[in-house]
């Protein structure tokens, strides 16, 4: 079946309610996009399919947060090649509102605000960021939610914004939002580098110099997993050797609430849980990547 362009909620809402009765469906699924999709967006929708009744993308350049207006503007869009990925992987709706469906009063006075969780790491570098994803996160979560009250509703995250990936866990567990979050892993290129729309802007030689980020996360991955001291000097010096790359921060963190571990990193055995943390600039494209650690 053809993939559905609707530009309203109330669109979206009778869509969505026509094919869960249709389909005698029981689960809706919600992949919020900014659009500009490749392989790992792919992956959403596929795992989203696999999973539910009915299926929904979200593809909306949200404004509130970008920092400047130039990165704004700076994104693409890509509607015709982002409906036919979605269509390939089985996604019944594609919703794409303007910024006045989604803002119709112009930027909003109350939003959400991200907390102290939001306050390090993506949020130093990018300040006033998270409230404005939350907020939109907010909205589209309530967009999508299911027509028919029985039925069951989950949302796709990926896994390599692992920051706002946490801000949402948490905002959906705090405000009671029905809604599962499931968060999906990474998806790589075949040599390492992790797939972002971001990576258009690089040239070839700066999309070579960024596969020191992805090398440097899987050298301390291989060290917690050999049970190893992570030696995360040498793992930021392999990095910092690259002059094209220009590190922004690089640590392992608690999983749920993304503080610095202080313990088993450098000097001691790794033990435990973490999740490792970089991000750096590649010539001018802001790039961000982490990996799991599980001893």
């Amino acid at each position: 079946m053809a993939i559905q362009l609707v530009t309203s909620a109330a669109q979206l809402r009778a869509e969505s309610a026509r094919l869960l009765t249709e389909k005698r469906g029981t689960s809706q699924g919600l992949v919020p996009t900014m659009g500009a999709l490749h392989e790992g967006h792919a992956q959403l929708a596929r795992t989203a399919v696999a999973e539910n009744d009915v299926v929904v993308a979200s593809i909306f350049v949200n404004p509130l947060q970008f920092g400047e207006a130039v990165d704004l503007e700076r994104y693409p869009r890509t509607l015709e090649a982002d409906m036919a990925l979605l269509e390939a992987e089985g996604v019944d709706i594609a919703f794409a509102p303007a910024v006045e469906e989604v803002y119709p009063g112009g930027e909003p006075i109350v939003r959400i605000t991200a907390g102290v969780l939001a306050d390090k790491w993506e949020g130093a570098s990018r300040p006033g960021h998270f409230d404005g994803a939350l907020t939109v996160v907010a909205k589209l979560l309530h967009y999508g939610l299911p027509a028919l009250g029985q039925s069951s509703y989950r949302a796709y995250f990926g896994q390599k914004d692992a920051q706002q990936l946490a801000l949402v866990q948490r905002m959906v567990a705090d405000l009671n939002f029905p809604v599962e979050i499931v968060p999906v892993p990474i998806v790589r290129a075949a040599d390492g580098l992790a797939l972002s729309s971001r990576n258009r802007f690089l040239s070839a030689e700066e999309r070579e110099a960024a596969l020191v980020l992805s090398r440097a996360l899987r050298l301390v991955e291989e060290r917690a997993n050999a049970h190893e001291p992570l030696d995360l000097d040498s793992a930021r010096a392999l990095v910092e050797s690259q002059p094209l790359v220009a590190l922004d921060y690089f640590d392992v963190v608690d999983p749920r609430t993304l503080e610095p571990l202080a313990e088993n990193c450098r000097e001691t055995p790794f033990r435990g849980e973490g999740l490792v943390l970089i991000a750096a600039k590649v010539g001018p494209v802001r790039l961000i990547d982490n990996v799991p650690l599980d001893s």
